[in-house]
């Protein structure tokens, strides 16, 4: 389709980290026979995933799946307030959702490539073969579960473009969540459980994604009725059977450097190589507040470039966050302090390394404010360009601020995993499954106390019971954990929830979402080139 496939681009992908990870050379002047060699093939194959770097880690992934949810909302960046308050600006000619949708087809096209070429590839052995096969049908099936979350019904393009065709049709999400399972259990049965490198697809990968497929599935009007069963069986079958486990400390899960780490399933790759970076590499600006304009700061790499896109509601921090005392989520994730890294004598003195600016999570007097030397900003004065500043993304590695990110972002992890068997488990009506799940998570989470008694205290303390889970309790568990991790938006439109929690938790958007906003609008240009009738999702 020449508006959504424009010929047969072979992209390339790099990885970064400490272990060898997914890397190839760029192929360039290539005739159409190259891709029946074994270079050839594997070329295709690693293009597959540039699609990864079209969503993970980038400002159109991180918008629409961040913005205008119960717990994000906007900063001061006037260029991207739309998103999150769903004003007409957001609209079909919006940048992001044409570039997603796009990059996403290319991606598609690429592992078709390899999917459809891979019998005729002249000595391919046949272990490469299945494996090479297996990575491109997750790829696919990634990319149309992404779009078709974020769209509804979509074209499904299984087979390679070999000539330009401009008629395009929009297939049922019936079909679609078929042929994403199907891809799914393929890939699965070819993937090996793990990789010599770090960023191509595993067995656990796709089992990981097939969990929450079919959770996704089971509350949609294409449910099946075994599908919370298989959500289920395949979020324990990642739990139990392979070298997974959560860190003892939820603050080292995003420590850059060790993004490879026992609780990371699958992570989009990037690089400090330059024939590999991608500028698009920009989660670690998105979520910070405007530090750099205040008394003793100026910007730097270890505090990152403030672009205030992203912050955190205050239904996130007082009340998703309340139980602070024992849960050390709220410390290990937001950055509340910034110390002086750009010292000054007038109209105060401020030396290097004191504090600066510093946010205790509650409201404070004008005396208490008044009597320190330093910004005390309570948590009734948060604003656009003051708030707490989620650090997950923290990238201090970049050549310079001006630089985009260079680490990788974690797409799939234990966490996410065990609460998807805790929410399959509580729609099978196991409640306490459903509570054993989410307490795996919860109590790692717990303060260490200065003795055994008192650690075990604070565990007791998270620990929550059946009669604790319902659906909102696991979405509010969902938001302490997965907060920033591109999965927001999809969980309350899901689950049902996405108006109801909107309107009642983030004040910017009360007002304007509609139910038309459970779907995002189809591209214009993909509707103009088509030479068949292409409909707009309503209400755009």
């Amino acid at each position: 389709m020449k508006n959504i496939i424009w010929g047969m681009a072979l992209l390339a992908i790099a990885g970064t980290g400490c272990n060898k990870m997914l890397q190839e050379d760029v192929v360039t002047n290539t005739t159409d026979d190259f891709y029946y060699t074994k270079n050839g093939f594997n070329t295709a194959v690693n293009a597959g995933y540039a699609g990864m770097r079209i969503f993970y880690s980038t400002e159109r992934g991180m918008t629409l799946t961040n913005a205008g949810t119960d717990i994000i909302t906007n900063g001061s960046d006037g260029n991207f307030k739309f998103a999150n308050q769903y004003t007409s600006q957001f609209d079909a000619r919006y940048d992001h959702v044409r570039e997603l949708w796009n990059g996403l087809y290319q991606s598609i096209n690429n592992a078709n490539v390899a999917i459809e070429r891979a019998d005729q590839v002249k000595g391919l052995d046949s272990a490469s073969k299945a494996r090479g096969v297996g990575e491109a049908l997750f790829c696919r099936a990634h990319y149309n579960f992404i779009l078709m979350q974020t769209f509804g019904s979509i074209p499904l393009r299984l087979h390679e473009n070999k000539v330009i065709e401009t008629a395009a049709t929009r297939d049922t999400t019936t079909k679609v969540y078929e042929s994403i399972i199907t891809d799914l259990l393929a890939a699965e049965s070819r993937l090996p459980d793990v990789q010599s490198e770090w960023g191509r697809a595993t067995k656990p990968a796709a089992e990981h994604l097939l969990a929450r497929v079919y959770l996704t599935r089971a509350s949609s009007t294409d449910a099946k009725p075994d599908d919370y069963t298989n959500a289920a069986k395949y979020a324990d079958m990642v739990i139990k059977n392979y070298r997974f486990r959560l860190l003892d400390d939820p603050g080292k899960i995003w420590a850059q450097g060790n993004e490879n780490n026992t609780e990371t399933i699958f992570a989009a790759q990037y690089t400090t190589d330059p024939l590999y970076a991608s500028p698009d590499n920009n989660a670690c600006r998105f979520f910070l507040m405007q530090y750099d304009v205040l008394d003793g700061m100026q910007r730097d790499l270890p505090n990152g470039t403030p672009w205030k896109r992203f912050r955190p509601t205050a239904f996130l921090l007082d009340t998703l966050y309340k139980e602070r005392v024992f849960d050390t989520r709220y410390e290990k994730f937001f950055t509340t302090v910034w110390f002086v890294n750009k010292p000054m004598t007038s109209p105060k003195v401020l030396k290097l390394g004191d504090t600066a600016v510093y946010m205790p999570g509650r409201p404070v007097s004008a005396a208490e404010v008044s009597s320190k030397n330093y910004l005390l900003v309570g948590s009734d004065k948060y604003d656009e360009k003051l708030y707490p500043s989620l650090n997950k993304f923290a990238d201090a590695l970049r050549p310079d601020n001006q630089a985009s990110g260079v680490r990788p972002f974690i797409a799939f992890r234990l966490a996410e995993t065990y609460l998807i068997a805790a929410e399959a488990q509580m729609k099978l009506g196991n409640l306490q499954g459903a509570a054993d799940n989410i307490n795996a998570v919860r109590m790692r989470a717990a303060r260490q106390g200065s003795t055994p008694a008192e650690t075990q205290a604070n565990q007791q303390a998270m620990k929550v019971n059946a009669a604790n889970i319902d659906i909102d309790f696991i979405l509010d568990e969902r938001g302490r954990e997965l907060v920033g991790e591109q999965l927001t938006w999809f969980d309350l439109k899901r689950t049902g929830k996405l108006l109801e929690r909107v309107k009642k938790h983030n004040m910017q958007a009360t007002t304007s979402i509609q139910s038309f906003h459970l779907r995002r609008p189809i591209p214009q240009d993909q509707i103009d080139r088509s030479s068949t009738p292409f409909w707009q999702n309503p209400g755009y």
